[in-house]
């Protein structure tokens, strides 16, 4: 039984993850945090995520340490916000327990701490910008157009829900980054254009960041060429693929040597 711990436990991505864990047999949830002065903490998250009584309160992270140390959970998921996701990495690695992040928006800054924690610590831990199976097989697929389609202009296009507080989406940026790593010439990311900005020159990727209604998250990739243009697109219509994506690293980094780890890790996908 993987005993599992979840932060923004009552946010859109959190109960899910909670919902998710309740069905499957091998797993157990056995703490569900939320952000210091909620409303709903000391009632049962059972209840306040509308899947019956579970015996577990909602707590708050400002008694994380407390908390972890006597749930015990083998592995913390995190889906929240940049600065209280460093912080919990820092506490739950401390304590030697498994990680699978999820939070995007990372400064550089950021990522290092937290990268610095889990090593210093000798915990293992998984970090992707998406869990999504879909995208991820996206991602391989752009590693094989970037090296073949390196001449042709590169744009790319995300669209989220309006909710979302981070732009670009860290799908997007990791985009990028697999472009970059893959082209055979020069290239420069930039974030939307404006102004007279003179003709598009062959080393630009530019990101745009579209933010409306309910759209769980849209991504397209554009190789434009004179004559002829190859889009691929990746579009998720509910959380669910990355809740499952996410419960799959659950999976993987269980038991898995200290290290960080992301999602081409977990699904064969560097082989």
């Amino acid at each position: 039984m993987i005993k599992i711990a979840v932060t923004g436990a009552v946010g859109r991505m959190g109960s899910g993850i909670i919902q998710n864990i309740l069905e499957n047999e091998d797993m157990e949830l056995v703490a569900g945090i939320e952000a210091p002065g909620n409303p709903k903490k000391g009632l049962d998250i059972g209840e306040v995520i509308g899947v019956g009584k579970l015996g577990i309160p909602v707590s708050t992270a400002d008694e994380l340490e407390k908390v972890l140390s006597e749930a015990k959970p083998d592995v913390l998921v995190d889906f929240t916000a940049p600065a209280p996701c460093v912080g919990t990495v820092k506490t739950a690695s401390k304590l030697g327990i498994n990680l699978v992040i999820g939070t995007t928006g990372f400064t550089a800054e950021q990522r290092a701490e937290m990268e610095t924690a889990i090593k210093e610590n000798g915990v293992s831990a998984v970090i992707s910008q998406n869990y999504a199976i879909g995208v991820n097989i996206f991602f391989k697929t752009l590693e094989l157009l970037a090296d073949k389609l390196s001449n042709y202009d590169i744009e790319i296009v995300e669209m989220h829900h309006k909710h979302k507080k981070d732009a670009p989406s860290g799908t997007a940026l990791r985009a990028a980054e697999i472009i970059q790593e893959n082209l055979n010439r020069d290239s420069n990311v930039i974030y939307g254009r404006e102004g007279i900005t003179g003709a598009r020159t062959k080393e630009e990727i530019c990101i745009h960041a579209l933010r409306g209604g309910d759209v769980v998250g849209d991504h397209t990739v554009i190789f434009a060429e004179d004559g002829e243009r190859l889009e691929l697109s990746h579009k998720a219509c509910s959380r669910q693929p990355l809740i499952s994506g996410a419960l799959i690293a659950v999976r993987y980094i269980v038991d898995k040597k200290a290290g960080i780890y992301n999602t081409f890790d977990v699904l064969g996908l560097n082989e």
